[in-house]
């Protein structure tokens, strides 16, 4: 499946006429495959040795290419970082208030969801809808262990 979300996204790319570099190609099949919501040092740190001609600079103008062509969204982190998500699939995110940690939710319904709260935002705003962008928060399992609030 990540190999023809790669895919996907080359094409999307090349049909945009936006020059595939082999950095960029690079850090699009991290993001792919990597579902930690990297930081853009997190992604230079895991690439700098690995990957020539790669900067911090390089990872930031790339990680903005792909945020302006809908291949990746900007999550702002709880600690004011931002960390970046690749978007192949339609999905929310649950953050966690304690500690930071960003977790993909998946569900057959989303998509259903996400029109539906399109289609009464246009209703109530006027607001012709071209996206969104939902997060849950709450304290993830971990955090609850330590701070003792299992039930």
């Amino acid at each position: 499946m990540a190999e023809a979300e790669f895919d996907r996204a080359i094409e999307q790319l090349r049909e945009n006429h936006v020059k595939v570099t082999p950095q960029r190609k690079t850090i699009l099949n991290y993001l792919i495959s990597h579902h930690t919501h990297p930081s853009v040092e997190m992604i230079y740190e895991d690439l700098k040795d690995s990957v020539d001609n790669i900067s911090m600079a390089t990872v930031y103008n790339t990680l903005k290419l792909f945020v302006d062509y809908n291949l990746v969204i900007e999550l702002k982190n709880g600690d004011g970082s931002t960390h970046y998500d690749y978007f192949g699939h339609p999905h929310y995110h649950v953050i966690c208030d304690n500690c930071g940690q960003i977790t993909d939710v998946f569900d057959p319904h989303f998509t259903e969801i996400s029109k539906d709260l399109a289609a009464m935002t246009r209703e109530k705003t006027g607001y012709l809808v071209t996206g969104n962008n939902i997060e849950v928060h709450g304290i993830c399992p971990n955090c609850q262990r330590k701070l003792h609030l299992n039930r």
